[in-house]
């Protein structure tokens, strides 16, 4: 028996602002969306045109408040092709949250606080 990893998820209050960041920031745009009959949630899968994982957004109507995001010891991580573009786009966008120059990695931010780790695609 095998398993493959299918999708990771982040409850997002505002759907709308973190489709936009995760297409800008890191070029993901949605590949399949579920809405609730009774309009109470949406679920956005969004895919990187490379692999078959997707991040899974989730907003639910009557949320108002910031999740709990703990300490931040979870996180999604992104290897890139160019990473000294990306860093640039990343950092003229603000938002770079924590640099490790020692490892050669950083860590993004989305709107939701939630930290994306970006890795430099290793030869």
């Amino acid at each position: 028996m095998k398993y493959k990893f299918n999708h990771f998820n982040f409850n997002v209050l505002n759907l709308d602002n973190s489709m936009k960041f995760y297409e800008k920031a890191l070029g993901l745009k949605e590949v399949k969306r579920k809405e609730a009959e009774d309009g109470s949630f949406i679920l956005s899968y969004l895919g990187d045109g490379v692999s078959d994982f997707t991040l899974e957004l989730t907003w639910m109507k009557d949320r108002t408040e910031a999740y709990d995001l703990g300490e931040q010891e979870y996180h999604l991580a992104f290897t890139v092709d160019n990473f000294e573009e990306a860093h640039k786009k990343h950092e003229e966008m603000g938002i770079i949250e924590f640099e490790n120059k020692a490892m050669g990695i950083y860590f993004i931010t989305d709107p939701d606080g939630y930290w994306i780790e970006i890795v430099p695609a290793r030869k």
